[in-house]
Protein backbone atom coordinates (compact mmCIF):
# COMPACT_ATOMS: atom_id res chain seq x y z
CA UNK A 1 0.00 0.00 0.00
CA UNK A 2 1.25 3.92 -0.87
CA UNK A 3 -0.05 6.40 1.16
CA UNK A 4 0.55 10.07 -1.03
CA UNK A 5 -0.73 13.62 -1.54
CA UNK A 6 -4.30 13.77 -2.57
CA UNK A 7 -4.88 15.15 -6.05
CA UNK A 8 -7.52 16.52 -7.84
CA UNK A 9 -8.70 12.87 -9.72
CA UNK A 10 -8.63 11.61 -6.27
CA UNK A 11 -12.02 13.52 -4.96
CA UNK A 12 -14.44 11.44 -6.66
CA UNK A 13 -12.68 8.36 -4.81
CA UNK A 14 -12.32 10.66 -1.72
CA UNK A 15 -16.34 11.79 -1.47
CA UNK A 16 -17.35 7.96 -1.72
CA UNK A 17 -15.41 7.40 1.51
CA UNK A 18 -16.15 10.32 3.49
CA UNK A 19 -19.43 11.42 2.61
CA UNK A 20 -21.05 8.18 4.20
CA UNK A 21 -19.28 8.60 7.27
CA UNK A 22 -20.51 12.28 7.98
CA UNK A 23 -24.36 11.79 6.93
CA UNK A 24 -24.59 8.50 9.43
CA UNK A 25 -23.64 10.83 11.99
CA UNK A 26 -21.47 8.55 14.70
CA UNK A 27 -17.92 9.96 14.77
CA UNK A 28 -17.19 13.08 13.37
CA UNK A 29 -18.84 16.64 14.96
CA UNK A 30 -19.96 17.80 11.63
CA UNK A 31 -23.41 18.35 10.06
CA UNK A 32 -24.58 14.83 8.50
CA UNK A 33 -26.82 16.73 5.81
CA UNK A 34 -24.20 18.03 4.19
CA UNK A 35 -23.60 18.34 0.03
CA UNK A 36 -20.47 17.02 -1.89
CA UNK A 37 -19.58 20.26 -2.63
CA UNK A 38 -19.61 21.23 1.59
CA UNK A 39 -18.25 17.44 1.91
CA UNK A 40 -15.36 18.12 -0.33
CA UNK A 41 -14.84 21.69 0.94
CA UNK A 42 -14.30 20.65 4.63
CA UNK A 43 -11.62 18.07 3.90
CA UNK A 44 -9.85 20.02 1.30
CA UNK A 45 -10.34 23.15 3.08
CA UNK A 46 -7.06 25.58 3.16
CA UNK A 47 -5.48 24.49 6.04
CA UNK A 48 -5.77 20.59 5.69
CA UNK A 49 -2.81 18.57 3.45
CA UNK A 50 -4.60 15.50 1.98
CA UNK A 51 -3.52 12.20 1.32
CA UNK A 52 -4.71 9.29 0.07
CA UNK A 53 -4.27 5.42 0.96
CA UNK A 54 -4.12 3.52 -2.46
CA UNK A 55 -3.60 -0.22 -3.55
CA UNK A 56 -3.48 -1.58 -6.86
CA UNK A 57 -5.25 1.99 -8.25
CA UNK A 58 -7.95 1.76 -5.22
CA UNK A 59 -8.09 4.65 -2.40
CA UNK A 60 -8.96 2.64 0.41
CA UNK A 61 -8.57 5.79 3.19
CA UNK A 62 -7.80 9.50 3.39
CA UNK A 63 -6.55 11.51 5.97
CA UNK A 64 -6.18 15.23 6.43
CA UNK A 65 -3.11 16.81 8.73
CA UNK A 66 -3.82 20.31 9.66
CA UNK A 67 -1.89 22.46 12.73
CA UNK A 68 -4.46 22.00 15.74
CA UNK A 69 -4.35 25.83 16.42
CA UNK A 70 -3.30 28.79 15.19
CA UNK A 71 -0.31 30.91 16.53
CA UNK A 72 1.20 29.60 19.58
CA UNK A 73 -0.83 26.40 19.45
CA UNK A 74 0.11 25.99 16.24
CA UNK A 75 3.17 23.08 17.09
CA UNK A 76 0.82 20.50 17.36
CA UNK A 77 -0.85 19.09 14.34
CA UNK A 78 -4.40 17.52 14.34
CA UNK A 79 -5.67 14.89 11.99
CA UNK A 80 -8.92 13.01 10.61
CA UNK A 81 -8.75 9.90 9.26
CA UNK A 82 -11.31 7.43 7.07
CA UNK A 83 -11.46 4.67 5.80
CA UNK A 84 -13.45 3.03 3.23
CA UNK A 85 -16.51 0.78 4.15
CA UNK A 86 -14.82 -2.44 1.87
CA UNK A 87 -11.05 -1.73 3.54
CA UNK A 88 -11.87 -1.25 7.49
CA UNK A 89 -9.94 -4.15 9.82
CA UNK A 90 -7.15 -4.52 7.36
CA UNK A 91 -4.82 -2.31 9.15
CA UNK A 92 -5.46 0.87 6.89
CA UNK A 93 -5.80 3.80 10.14
CA UNK A 94 -3.08 2.23 11.49
CA UNK A 95 -0.85 2.73 8.47
CA UNK A 96 -2.40 6.12 7.79
CA UNK A 97 -2.11 7.17 11.72
CA UNK A 98 1.91 6.10 11.32
CA UNK A 99 2.34 8.19 8.52
CA UNK A 100 0.42 10.93 9.79
CA UNK A 101 2.79 11.08 12.78
CA UNK A 102 6.19 10.77 10.53
CA UNK A 103 4.85 13.55 8.68
CA UNK A 104 3.72 15.95 11.35
CA UNK A 105 7.40 15.43 12.89
CA UNK A 106 9.28 16.03 9.48
CA UNK A 107 7.13 19.39 9.30
CA UNK A 108 8.09 19.90 12.63
CA UNK A 109 5.11 19.81 14.85
CA UNK A 110 6.22 18.72 18.72
CA UNK A 111 2.69 16.75 19.44
CA UNK A 112 -0.83 15.69 17.46
CA UNK A 113 -4.08 16.14 19.35
CA UNK A 114 -7.10 14.54 18.42
CA UNK A 115 -9.98 16.78 19.80
CA UNK A 116 -13.26 14.97 19.74
CA UNK A 117 -12.96 11.27 19.74
CA UNK A 118 -15.95 9.74 20.06
CA UNK A 119 -16.49 7.33 23.42
CA UNK A 120 -18.32 4.78 21.45
CA UNK A 121 -16.01 4.60 18.74
CA UNK A 122 -14.13 1.83 20.40
CA UNK A 123 -11.69 0.95 17.56
CA UNK A 124 -10.46 4.36 17.00
CA UNK A 125 -9.67 4.91 21.06
CA UNK A 126 -8.23 1.79 21.26
CA UNK A 127 -6.02 1.73 18.14
CA UNK A 128 -5.20 5.57 18.78
CA UNK A 129 -3.76 4.24 22.10
CA UNK A 130 -1.87 1.30 20.70
CA UNK A 131 -0.37 3.85 19.07
CA UNK A 132 0.89 6.24 21.92
CA UNK A 133 -1.69 8.79 22.43
CA UNK A 134 -3.44 9.04 26.12
CA UNK A 135 -6.64 10.23 26.75
CA UNK A 136 -6.44 13.54 28.35
CA UNK A 137 -9.65 14.64 29.09
CA UNK A 138 -13.01 13.60 29.11
CA UNK A 139 -15.89 16.03 27.24
CA UNK A 140 -19.00 14.13 29.39
CA UNK A 141 -21.89 13.60 26.97
CA UNK A 142 -20.23 15.91 24.55
CA UNK A 143 -21.26 14.39 21.63
CA UNK A 144 -24.67 13.31 20.51
CA UNK A 145 -24.37 10.08 19.06
CA UNK A 146 -27.87 9.26 16.43
CA UNK A 147 -28.37 6.11 18.04
CA UNK A 148 -26.81 5.85 21.58
CA UNK A 149 -27.84 9.39 22.26
CA UNK A 150 -25.48 11.92 24.66
CA UNK A 151 -21.82 10.13 24.58
CA UNK A 152 -18.70 11.57 25.88
CA UNK A 153 -15.37 12.51 24.08
CA UNK A 154 -12.12 12.07 24.40
CA UNK A 155 -9.37 14.59 23.77
CA UNK A 156 -5.76 12.39 22.85
CA UNK A 157 -3.08 13.48 23.09
CA UNK A 158 0.92 12.61 21.40
CA UNK A 159 4.02 14.38 22.41
CA UNK A 160 6.46 13.33 18.75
Amino acid sequence: MQIRLATRPDNAAILSIVAPVLAAGTTYVLPQDWSDTQVLGYWFAPSHTVYVAEENGKILGTYYLMANQQGNGAHVANCGYITAADAQGKGIARQMCEHSLAEASQRGFGAMQFNHVVSSNERAVALWQKLGFNIVGTLPRAFHHPQLGYVDSFVMFKTL
